[in-house]
């Protein structure tokens, strides 16, 4: 009863369904005993928790959120800070606080860029003491380690999932790979549940605390591998005149967005319609743009690059330059999904001063230049009307 009231006195973040369309959860039941589904991702990835199952009656939904070790009265109501603001995921999205990292679209939560602090129960629900469909999320970090250990109660090791297609083709593309940290043992919380029982995230909060400083020690963080790869472009099949005809006079167009952001600060540019598991390419222009080269780990050089993707494919800017404007491209599983014109500008903020800009000796070299060939302009002018009047003087004179 305290955590329902807890709940009910917080400010909820939900999403109400059209009443014109046809509510697609009136034929699934919610689990009468509350359990929570066991979802590991690697961090810098968009998350999309759907919410499964609620009562047909039931038109809007809320989200609450609370850590793995914090208490049932810890639970709150997932919210911003400008009220219940609600993101089209379908934007391109770029860089922003912590206030634009969620969005709810048809019920599901989605997270922009998860982080380890991202991490914890999720649970769909209602503001009259419902609760209908919970997830227990496991967001990790990229590490270089790996290696696999076994105690007496459980035995810690990576998972691997299956290589992702070539993220281009028709040009030297890309090929990755994520494996996630988990434990197997016995002793796991029945409430958090998984295909096999035995097995869970090793974030997850199945993982008993009487494991102690041994389990946190030896767990290992995600892997993300990364090989070069080149496929052919698929062939279109043979088609009649008629329909190559009107394919040529209506060829296939890819969205086109527009954004622009202030220099000197960090830009975050995610491929619209792209999943954790979907392979994402980027190129500027006709040029591609490789992890190899452009990644928090992939370059070993002293100084990072400024120019990275990160483990969520995102393209980050650390920070964006005004001769970074240009035609940017995304691919998803090998195709062009995505054209994004982008606009770095000079923006004065707070903290900023026209003597710091690194152009401004440049606009004072040319101010002074100009100002002095008018100058030399001026002094001429003059000197060629005292000349005028000096020879109408001398002729006035003579004639008198």
């Amino acid at each position: 009863m305290l955590l329902l009231l807890v709940l009910l006195s917080l400010r909820a973040w939900g999403y109400e369904a059209p009443e014109d369309k046809q509510d697609v959860f009136a034929t699934t039941a919610c689990p009468a005993f509350l359990t929570f589904i066991n979802a590991a991702y690697l961090a810098g990835v968009t998350v999309e928790l759907p919410c499964h199952c609620k009562p047909p009656q039931v038109q809007s939904v809320v989200w609450f959120f609370r850590k793995h070790l914090g208490s049932y009265e810890e639970t709150r109501a997932l919210s911003d800070r400008h009220g219940n603001k609600l993101l089209d995921s379908s934007q391109v999205p770029h860089s922003g606080d912590l206030s634009s990292r969620f969005s709810i679209r048809l019920f599901s939560l989605l997270i922009f860029r998860a982080g380890p602090g991202d991490s914890g129960i999720y649970i769909c629900g209602s503001a009259h003491q419902d609760f209908f469909y919970a997830y227990d999320l496991d967001i990790q970090e990229n590490k270089r380690r790996q290696y696999s250990t076994s105690q007496p109660l459980y035995r810690v090791f990576t998972s691997y999932r299956r290589w992702t297609v070539c993220d281009r083709c028709g040009v030297p593309g890309e090929q990755v790979c994520v494996g996630l940290c988990y434990i197997r043992s016995r002793f796991l919380h029945v409430r958090y549940r998984r295909a096999n029982q035995t097995v869970a995230s090793c974030g997850s909060g199945a993982v008993p605390r009487a494991f102690g400083q041994s389990f946190w020690q030896s767990r290992v963080g995600a892997k993300l591998k990364v090989r070069s790869c080149q496929v052919t472009c698929p062939t279109q099949p043979p088609q009649s005149s008629k329909l190559l005809a009107l394919s040529a006079s209506s060829p296939v167009q890819i969205p086109v967005f527009y954004l622009s952001h202030p220099a000197d600060q960090v830009l975050t540019l995610g491929c619209p319609g792209a999943r954790p598991n979907m392979a994402v390419a980027w190129d500027r222009g006709s040029k591609p743009i490789y992890r190899y080269e452009n990644s928090a780990g992939g370059n070993l050089s002293a100084k990072p690059p400024r120019l990275i993707i990160d483990t969520g494919h995102h393209l980050v800017f650390q920070p964006a330059k005004t001769q970074d404007s240009g035609v940017y491209y995304c691919w998803l599983q090998g195709r062009r999904a995505a054209e994004i014109h982008l606009l770095v500008y000079v923006h004065m903020g707070r903290g900023q001063s026209v003597f710091s800009h690194p152009d401004f000796p440049a606009a004072v070299y040319t101010v002074l230049e100009s100002y002095a060939a008018m100058t030399a302009v001026f002094c001429l002018l003059l000197f060629f009307r005292a000349v005028v009047r000096h020879h109408r003087g001398a002729a006035e004179t003579h004639v008198d």
